[in-house]
């Protein structure tokens, strides 16, 4: 069979035979004519001599310029050249598991072309294109399966890289210029840092919340050490709680903070070890972890994940397969809920909103003087802040912590649950040295031909998490939510009250929910929800009407372990 060969003007210069009976004698490929520079399907090109005559020449093989074995990657498609024959492969990036690799293949050579779907894990699927391909470019189908073969290997392996390179997240590396660096270190090297950390939240619209910011903080510093602590903001809707954990992770650099709306029960699982290792994971609302819960208590307890399932092996037959997720990562959650995962929320530390009139008030003059002020200045000046403060986590090194003083500590020991919280206050007071490390003589010992990194524990830092423990770890062992604590405090008020202006005994002081709600101006729903659970743990006893009167409540508490 013959094909003309002609020039980039179009003219024919030669014609090129090819043998197609691949079991006849004498050479592949003849090439008569003038040009005779297209290297053959077969590098003996011998002549043979009976057929030969004074104007054909047989084609003598040129040197390649490419590497035949080689696929050359552009934008959007592949390309495999194999003496003279193309083939042009896309769709691959498609493909995201090793089990497929179903892509568009075209082939051609010399004008004629041929272009399917397939995929070439599947053997019919392979010899249905060779046997078409053959056919269609007028070439020995033994050739084209060795191509479909060369070319098989080589998109695997190029597939398996791309993969590879999927399943690896996306590092972002931050380089800080002098003048960030020098700005940061003045800020971790401040003798008022924890003021300075407070102060700045402040000024980037966050009023109040002294000790919650300053927990928040410390316990995203945490991220960095091998047992972070967890924080589980719990307030009423809209009393601000999304905006404390806002305000905690934008002072945190961006490539350590992974948020996400809600999870299944199964997705951290199949997280990458190194998108969560020492950074935080942060979820907003109870709804969204509820699924979620199981793993996250694995993960911060145990620090890590281990979980079988079952998959196709690359026989096709199922076996068990195993995901491993490293941490450890610092967990971040905010919730309405009253009624927590006690598995859970005795892991983390329990941070309440101010949910006074006074807070109200304070967050409303913040909303009135935002609109007031020049906006592009006080967006420059809130971004500037947090820009510093995620330069300065981004300075602070996983160093080791060694408590000289811990042999001296004491701790409440009348629960089970206080071993956990026994351990969130050594944490805390880790974490406050950590952060301070810039402040520190940073110690070196050898330990197993190990060179190890350390610094000490000061007394000022048992201080400083003496005052943040006694205040958050208080609330996680109350069995009251801290908005029925709240209502507690308020009734008890009203009842004080109540009884000295009336000149009676505080057991003889009937209220009913009216009286309650016009007093503090809570909603008949949520005062529904927190009155009710005073009654069922005996903090208020209900008198029952009689002859469809209303009910009316006595109140049992007073005042005691405040």
């Amino acid at each position: 069979m013959t094909v003309p060969i002609q020039d980039h003007n179009g003219s024919i210069i030669g014609l090129r035979g090819y043998k197609i009976d691949a079991h006849a004698s004498g050479p592949d490929v003849i090439v008569v004519g003038a040009e005779a520079k297209t290297p053959s399907t077969n590098h003996t090109n011998d002549t043979n001599e009976d057929n030969a005559d004074d104007n054909a020449t047989v084609a003598e093989p040129e040197p390649i310029t490419h590497d035949e074995n080689e696929l050359i990657i552009e934008d959007n498609q592949i390309t495999f050249i194999r003496d003279d024959r193309r083939y042009r492969i896309r769709g691959l990036e498609k493909n995201k598991s090793t089990m497929t690799l179903k892509i568009n293949l075209m082939a051609s050579r010399d004008g004629l072309v041929h272009m399917d779907t397939l995929d070439l894990v599947k053997a019919r699927s392979r010899s249905s294109f060779i046997k078409a391909t053959a056919t269609e470019l007028f070439t020995d189908a033994d050739i084209i399966k060795k191509d479909i073969g060369a070319l098989l290997l080589k998109i695997e392996t190029l597939q398996a890289d791309r993969i590879a390179a999927l399943k690896q997240p996306a590092r972002v590396e931050v380089k800080l210029s002098d003048e960030e660096r020098r700005e940061a270190l003045a800020l971790l090297r401040s003798e008022n840092l924890l003021e300075r950390i407070v102060a700045d939240m402040d000024a980037c619209g966050i009023v109040g919340e002294s000790t919650n910011k300053l927990a928040g903080y410390l316990a995203a510093t945490s991220r960095k050490l091998a047992k972070p602590l967890a924080i589980v903001i719990q307030s009423s809707s809209s009393a601000g709680k999304t905006s404390l954990m806002d305000a905690v992770l934008s002072m945190m650099p961006s490539e350590d903070v992974n948020r996400f709306s809600g999870m299944t029960g199964q997705s951290l699982f199949y997280l990458d070890s190194d998108s969560i290792r020492h950074k935080i994971l942060a979820i907003a609302e109870d709804e969204g972890i509820r699924q979620g819960s199981y793993a996250l208590k694995l993960l911060q307890s145990e620090g890590e994940l281990r979980h079988a399932t079952v998959g196709r092996g690359e026989d096709g037959r199922s076996q068990t397969q195993e995901h491993h997720v490293e941490g450890p990562t610092q967990i971040f959650l905010t919730t309405t809920a009253l009624d927590i995962d006690e598995e859970l929320i005795n892991r983390c530390l329990i941070l309440t909103v101010d949910e006074s009139r006074d807070q109200t008030d304070a967050i409303q003059n913040v909303q009135r003087d935002a609109r007031a002020a020049v906006l592009s200045q006080s967006l420059e000046l809130k971004n500037q802040l947090r820009k510093l403060h995620q330069n300065a986590q981004r300075l602070i090194r996983p160093l080791a912590i060694v408590n000289p003083y811990a042999p001296q500590l004491t701790f409440a020991n009348y629960k089970t649950r206080l071993r956990r919280d026994h351990e969130k206050y050594l944490t805390m007071i880790d974490t406050i040295a950590l952060l301070h490390q810039h402040q520190r003589e940073i110690k070196t010992v050898t330990h197993n031909d190990q060179r190890l990194e350390y610094i000490e524990v000061t007394k000022n830092d048992i201080a400083v998490a003496n005052g943040i423990a006694g205040l958050v770890l208080g609330r996680s062992l109350d069995e009251l939510a801290p908005q029925t604590r709240n209502l507690l405090g308020l009734l008890n008020d009203y009842v004080s009250e109540t009884a000295k202006s009336n000149s009676v005994p505080r057991n003889a002081v009937r209220f009913t929910r009216r009286d309650i709600r016009e007093a503090t101006s809570i909603g008949n729903s949520q005062l529904s929800i927190h009155l009710n659970r005073l009654v069922d743990l005996e903090y208020v006893h209900v008198h029952r009407g009689k002859n469809g009167q209303r009910y009316v409540y006595e109140l049992l508490y007073s005042g005691e372990g405040r």
